[in-house]
């Protein structure tokens, strides 16, 4: 059924309609059919209000949580040129879907070079290991882009309410700790998270699984689903998978403390510095 999936998702990208609505409903009669509408209930129990899509790519995320029957905020970040204008196009009629500028999100203001991946969904800053070309030829890099880089600090104002309580999709090939170092006076405000984890990097310098696993449950962030992602059909082993947290230590407004967030961004920070001086790891 792998298989079949994979080819359905590369003629969807062919076609360029794999954000479109009878794709994605298309998607629930092969597997993963639930974990959307199972996300859409954790938004629910814990009073999302807001969710940040950061590396929105066309906008399947959104278009899936809105199908699931989540009607809060969206606000997605994008920062390829084609895929920017596609995602603008998608949200374009629902008054509570925001798509910011084209922009890159990390650790600092800046200029940065994209890689673009022939899938367009494994675009990134990082160089691309070998073993995720092996395991999904179609993403090799086939360009690069020039991007303005923002930190989520300086931006999230601009799209948050003093009331709102937030959720925070990071799909960013590799890139996750620089986004929330750039978040360091938003994190108190981010009651879940949902990041793409390598149980086997894919990106030099990408973390792995068990390491942001335990710095965000040392940060009180526990985990609450997790979801298959890449995977090499050579030889069935998993590569990525997407995992869903959530702050179980509010404060009175639904909120994590500052303590947390303070911890959360100590971890971060600290693994952001060890990677600048082991590029090789």
């Amino acid at each position: 059924m792998s298989i079949v999936r994979d080819v359905v998702r590369r003629a969807a990208r062919r076609l360029r309609v794999e954000n479109t609505t009878p794709y994605l409903r298309l998607k629930k009669l092969y597997p993963r059919p639930s974990e959307v509408n199972q996300l859409t209930k954790m938004l629910a129990s814990h009073n999302v209000s807001s969710v940040f899509d950061v590396g929105a790519n066309v906008g399947q995320f959104g278009k899936e949580l809105r199908l699931a029957g989540f009607g809060g905020k969206i606000v997605s970040f994008e920062p390829l040129a084609v895929a920017h204008a596609r995602l603008v196009q998608v949200a374009q009629g629902d008054p509570n879907w925001i798509v910011a500028p084209r922009m890159a999100i990390g650790s600092a203001d800046a200029v940065v070079s994209i890689n673009i991946a022939g899938d367009s969904v494994s675009s990134s800053i990082l160089d691309m290991l070998e073993v995720h070309v092996e395991a999904a030829p179609d993403s090799a890099y086939i360009g690069k882009e020039q991007v303005p880089m923002k930190r989520l600090d300086d931006v999230a104002s601009e799209y948050l309410r003093p009331e709102d309580s937030l959720f925070l999709k990071i799909d960013v090939q590799g890139c996750e700790s620089q986004v929330l170092q750039g978040a360091s006076r938003l994190l108190h405000r981010v009651v879940g998270l949902h990041l793409e984890l390598a149980l086997v990097p894919c990106y030099r310098n990408q973390p792995t699984f068990d390491r942001v696993v335990r710095a965000l449950e040392a940060a009180g962030f526990n985990l609450w689903l997790l979801s298959p992602g890449t995977v090499d059909e050579h030889t069935g082993r998993q590569l990525q998978v997407d995992a869903v947290f959530f702050q179980e230590h509010s404060t009175a407004l639904g909120m994590p403390s500052e303590e947390t967030s303070a911890a959360l961004q100590a971890f971060f920070s600290a693994l952001s510095n060890e990677q600048e001086a082991h590029p090789s790891l």
